[in-house]
């Protein structure tokens, strides 16, 4: 019987193989850290939003005076129950368009933010988010509700909320109509009587009033989106899947015949 045919040998690996390698390994190590990022996103976000759990079961406190409001950390305090003294001024009030796909009340759909200046009894102005009203009473809104300013000071009650950052894409507020369409306190101040500044860098919700009330109060949305862990999943998948057809892949090559 003849000799048995020799096996062709390996070719073995290239250094171009191992270029590709390091490029694969690198890409590993990348979607590992976004995934150790997302991670770290995380419990932020749980301390963030077992934060704000504790401030809306807590004690409402007096709306920082305007001494504080120059480099304030509005995030602290966000949807912190607050109590503010002063006057409302009703023929400066300013109206938001939003469109309210989830109410608390009767009213919903496209409709605007009541947001009336509050003169603070110790100085400054806060705007106060009185609630929604339909589409139909905005000019009803910005007319003071129909009457002058009230010179009676009262104390309200409501949850403090940052001001909201007019983006690129943003249009201009509609100054004749007195309509925004982003809660940005440093654009309404440009909307109201100068007398009234400084303007504070945040406002405040009021809660809900009888039903069928107008403005709508008791609309705030309180909604942390909190998809990190599943990101994190993705960012290591990829990170285990890059590994594992990179193994592959360089068990291939090596065995690939010498040519």
């Amino acid at each position: 019987m003849g000799a048995a045919a020799n096996p062709k040998p390996h070719r073995g690996l290239k250094w171009t193989d191992w270029v590709f390698a390091a490029l694969m390994i690198a890409l590993a190590v990348v979607c590992l850290l976004l995934g150790n990022w997302q991670m770290q996103r995380l419990a932020e976000k749980d301390r963030l939003i077992a934060a704000v759990d504790a401030r809306l079961s807590a004690e409402a406190i007096a709306v920082p005076p305007v001494d504080q409001w120059t480099g304030l950390d509005t995030e602290a305090l966000v949807y912190q129950p607050v109590t503010l003294t002063g006057r409302l001024r009703y023929t400066q009030t300013i109206t938001v368009f939003t469109s309210l796909s989830d109410p608390q009340g009767q009213y919903g759909g496209p409709g605007y933010w009541v947001m009336t200046p509050l003169e603070l009894a110790q100085g400054g102005t806060v705007f106060v988010n009185r609630g929604f009203v339909p589409e139909q009473y905005q000019e009803a809104a910005i007319m003071g509700d129909l009457h002058g300013d009230d010179p009676e000071v009262i104390t309200l009650t409501g949850l403090l909320r940052p001001s909201e950052v007019a983006g690129f894409m943003t249009p201009e507020p509609n100054m004749s109509d007195r309509i925004e369409w982003v809660r940005d306190t440093a654009r309404m101040a440009g909307m109201v009587d100068p007398t009234l500044a400084p303007i504070a860098p945040f406002y405040v919700d009021l809660p809900a009033a009888a039903p069928g009330q107008l403005p709508q109060g008791g609309e705030t949305v309180i909604s942390f989106p909190n998809n990190h862990l599943s990101y994190a999943f993705t960012w290591y998948g990829f990170a285990v899947v890059a590994v594992v057809m990179l193994v592959f892949w360089l068990w291939r090559q090596a065995r690939r015949p010498a040519s």
